[in-house]
């Protein structure tokens, strides 16, 4: 009884080991799908999300950014910060979509926004199941 416990022991690690122990190998040919939450209205902050969406795109990767809570003030932001302007109108070029919290910008008096486009919290949900990796800022 003991042998075969112990066999059985050993077969679940080598049949196990493989499936749980290697991490993916990244290619570098294949398209990845990013999602972007912005939550911050952090200059900086948000200036680096923005270039590393740019990054990414640039990669070949498919981005998509969701703004939410104070992350919605990048559409008044991108008026008096001439940096976070060109990243977002680059993003944008590129094919970026940007997306916003309708709820957050009714809340801060925002009903036209230029940046990004009025959504919802189901637009959230779909980006996070949709996109491979999901990044907070």
């Amino acid at each position: 009884m003991k042998k075969h416990f112990i066999l059985l022991v050993f077969m679940a690690c080598v049949f196990t080991s493989g499936t749980y122990a290697k991490s993916p190998t990244p290619n570098s040919s294949s398209q990845t799908s990013i999602g972007m939450v912005i939550y911050s209205n952090d200059t900086e902050t948000v200036w680096n999300a923005l270039r590393l969406a740019n990054y990414s795109k640039n990669q070949g990767d498919s981005v998509s950014i969701f703004l939410l809570g104070k992350g919605v003030e990048l559409d008044s932001m991108v008026k008096t910060d001439n940096d976070l302007k060109e990243q977002a109108d680059q993003f944008l070029e590129n094919g970026g979509s940007i997306l916003g919290c309708g709820t957050c910008l009714r809340s801060r008096k925002n009903n036209e926004p230029q940046v990004c486009k009025f959504s919802s919290l189901a637009d959230l949900y779909e980006l996070i199941r949709k996109n491979k990796i999901v990044l907070t800022f």
